[in-house]
């Protein structure tokens, strides 16, 4: 079931943030996976714009990255 009232350009370029900020740190999927004990599979979904993730997840990504939560979010919506 797809909510009507999701804005789902911000969602997507979240992931993209996420994978660019991931690569940039030199971490596969597989290790951040392992750092947040997260699922492979639910890090490939919010990456991919799949999945509205909750803002635990947020601040989980942001600690296993060593960045502040704010930096997730550093990208103009289109």
């Amino acid at each position: 079931m797809v909510r009507k009232d999701v804005e789902i350009v911000p969602i997507i370029q979240f992931g993209e943030r996420l994978r660019f900020i991931r690569k940039s740190k030199g971490l596969s999927m597989e290790k951040l996976s392992e750092l947040t004990s997260f699922e492979y599979s639910q890090i490939s979904r919010i990456e991919l714009g799949q999945i509205n993730t909750s803002i635990d997840t947020v601040f989980k990504l942001a600690k296993a990255l060593g960045i502040s939560p704010k930096e997730l979010f550093d990208f103009e919506i289109k």
